[in-house]
């Protein structure tokens, strides 16, 4: 759950610098540096992000599917519902509670809504690349240590927001700002966003990258 609550820096990060700067072609080139402070607590902190766990379940799974079925569907449906409520709770203390100036909490709200007009279909498609640039991070930071684990996860990430990739975590948070404050409903929310955004996360984390990756560490296994 605690993923969960801080991953809602990412948005909040973001919204800081998109608040502070004009309305310039270049501000979203700097404003999206502040979507990787959520994952930056999250994954140095060790903490567990649902998107983390495609690759280091889906290997093992992928040799022995009749064994590891059962504890991967377990472990994500923990991992994945303890997110979910931990981003919920950070989107209901933003919206309920006057932590945020208004000026930030407005630049929070215009950066959900964006992520909430997508289609599913480009959701789908759009959580793709964030499905591979998460599971990278993980393939890699047992390699690197110290400031190669912080610019790899800096990097990686700035890339998601300036991409405008969906990351089911933390664009569930976003789009519980947008019911708690409103702006869309519960239903919209999770058929429009959350559910294709977790589809796309889990095809670029398992088929795409994962199984790919799978390739190298075959005598290993």
């Amino acid at each position: 759950m605690t993923a969960g609550l801080l991953i809602s820096f990412s948005v909040m990060g973001e919204a800081f610098f998109l608040a502070r700067l004009p309305e310039a072609e270049w501000s979203t080139l700097i404003a999206s540096l502040g979507y990787s402070a959520g994952f930056l607590l999250v994954i140095l902190g060790r903490m567990q992000l649902f998107t983390e766990n495609t690759i280091t379940t889906i290997i093992p799974f992928s040799e022995n599917p009749s064994k590891y079925w059962l504890p991967v569907i377990r472990l994500w449906s923990i991992v994945f519902a303890a997110n979910m409520v931990g981003a919920v709770i950070a989107a209901a203390f933003i919206t309920y509670t006057s932590v945020l100036i208004p000026e930030y909490f407005d630049a929070v709200i215009a950066i959900s809504l964006h992520v909430s007009e997508l289609s599913v279909v480009e959701t789908i498609l759009r959580g793709i690349p964030a499905g591979i640039l998460i599971a990278a991070i993980v393939w890699m930071l047992p390699s690197l240590s110290g400031a190669g684990s912080f610019l790899a996860i800096l990097l990686f990430t700035y890339l998601i927001a300036l991409g405008e990739f969906t990351h089911v975590v933390a664009g569930a948070g976003e789009v519980a700002t947008l019911v708690f404050n409103g702006n869309i409903g519960p239903g919209a929310a999770i058929l429009g966003f959350v559910a294709p955004a977790f589809l796309g996360n889990v095809i670029g984390g398992t088929a795409v990258f994962t199984l790919l990756a799978r390739r190298q560490v075959l005598k290993e296994i």
